[in-house]
Formats: C-alpha cells, structure tokens, sequence
C-alpha cells in the first residue's frame, strides 16, 4: 500500500488541525462508496506498536473553517474517502465555511458528513436544533456527528458538568438529531472524557475515537469503534497545512456495507 510506504518514510525521517446546500447526488467519476488507498503521509507520525493506521484501507479526514481552501479533487485523488465537516457549535453559532465544504467535497465523490461541537453551557435540545437549522437531510450524507470533548480554552465556557448531567443532555440532541435525520450520530470522544464520564452509557451511538499515540483497543479497551483519529499532523495533497487523519475499522467491502446502512436515504 502506498500509504504504507509514505508511512514508513515519515517514521524514518522523525528519528534523525454562502451558496446553495448540495442535496443532490454526487456528479464525481469516483462515487464515494469507490475506495480509493491513500497516498499522503504524516509529518510527525507516531511510533505505533500492533496494528498501525496503515493496516486499515480506508482513511479520510475532517474538516473545519481552518482549513481553507481545499482542493477537494486533489484530496480525493490522493486516497480522502471521507470527511466530516464542522457544522455547528452550541445553540447558535456556525462554521462559515461548513457549507463551501460541504457543497465541493459531495461534488468531488468524497462521503461527507457533518458535525456538531458540544458547548456545555447549552442544553441538548437547543444544540440540536441548531444542527438540525444549518445541515440538509441530504441523500448519500453521513450519519450526523456529535463532538463530545472538554474546553478548557473556551472564552465563554470551561464548565465540566456532572457526569448524569452531560449524559442526559447528549442523549437528548443524539435522539433529537436522530427523529430528523433517520440516522442515529456518531459520536466523536478523546480518552479524558470518554473514561471520566462513562461515555459508553450514550445509546445507540458508534463511537468516532481519538487516539494519536496507541491503538484504541489499548486506549478505549473493551470499545467498539467506527472510526479512529490517529493523526492531526497529515499531509493530504489539496489540503494546506496540517490535517487530521482518520481510520475505518473495517475491509473495504465493510466500507461499502456500512454506507449502505448508515448514509441518509
């Protein structure tokens, strides 16, 4: 696998993140069921130990207003097979470019999906409904996503609340979103508040993990998981700067299997 090798060369060399809404289907050559090996590397890669990222064929990115512009095309080219793009945050703010995104990474084949960043000074309903305010139910979309991680640099809120609080909160946007979109979310977690607040009690939900310097199985031992953050330093043709690299757990079959259950109909 190409990706491999890009890999390998990377590790060797360490040791010396507006217009119409798109709902139609996706005019590129490359539907985005059609998984294509990646071919971009990691600038600061990590030494893994058991299965590498590399072992899995499937990867993508995601994506926010910090990375722009992208070259759609060219990333798809070069093995993006997925992205999920910021949407929303709390009860009324939104990423300006979610829907320039959204629009050239559908046209490109690329699986996209979108996702909300949790405030946790707004309750659930508000947070969804604002979601459910800026993304389209769009046909071939990923399930939405909901972003679940702590704040400690937020300018208006770095409250933790309780664990039963935050869960229940959660479990009302994740149901919420879920009535609309006919898809239950994903769910995007890092180990603190993952294990601090007992994530793994949200029904219903596939878990999106962080994990940048061991396997999720060692990270999140005893959880499933859909997909797997295991880089925000990639290098993806069309995308400038350092990008987030993400995983599939499955075979590329899985892939094919798993968007026919999970894209939006």
């Amino acid at each position: 696998m190409k990706f491999a090798i890009l890999f390998a060369a990377a590790l060797a060399l360490s040791a010396c993140g507006g217009p119409r809404l798109a709902t139609s289907d996706r005019t590129s050559a490359r539907p985005a069921g059609a998984v294509i090996a990646p071919s971009f590397g990691d600038r600061k890669p990590h030494p893994w130990d058991g299965r590498a990222p590399s072992a899995y064929a499937v990867h993508g990115t995601d994506t926010s207003r910090y990375q722009t512009p992208v070259d759609w095309v060219s990333a798809r080219a070069n093995g993006v097979n997925f992205t999920f793009i910021k949407a929303t945050e709390g009860a009324d703010d939104s990423d300006p470019m979610f829907r320039e995104h959204w629009n050239a990474a559908r046209d490109a084949g690329v699986a996209t999906g979108a996702y909300h960043f949790w405030y946790h000074c707004a309750n659930g309903r508000a947070q969804a409904q604002n979601f459910i305010r800026r993304v389209p139910r769009a046909t071939g979309a990923l399930p939405p996503v909901l972003d679940l991680e702590w704040t400690p640099f937020s300018p208006t809120c770095t409250r933790r609340p309780p664990q039963a609080e935050l869960l229940a909160e959660a479990q009302v946007f994740i149901d919420t979103v879920a009535r609309h979109y006919g898809q239950m979310p994903l769910v995007y977690v890092s180990p603190d508040i993952f294990a601090s607040h007992e994530l793994w009690r949200l029904r219903g939900v596939e878990f999106w993990v962080r994990s940048v310097a061991g396997h999720p199985s060692k990270v999140y031992p005893g959880t499933r998981w859909t997909f797997w953050q295991y880089s925000s330093t990639g290098q993806i043709p069309g995308k400038t700067g350092d990008a987030d690299l993400n995983a599939f757990a499955g075979s590329a079959a899985d892939w094919r299997d798993w968007l026919a259950r999970r894209a939006l109909k």
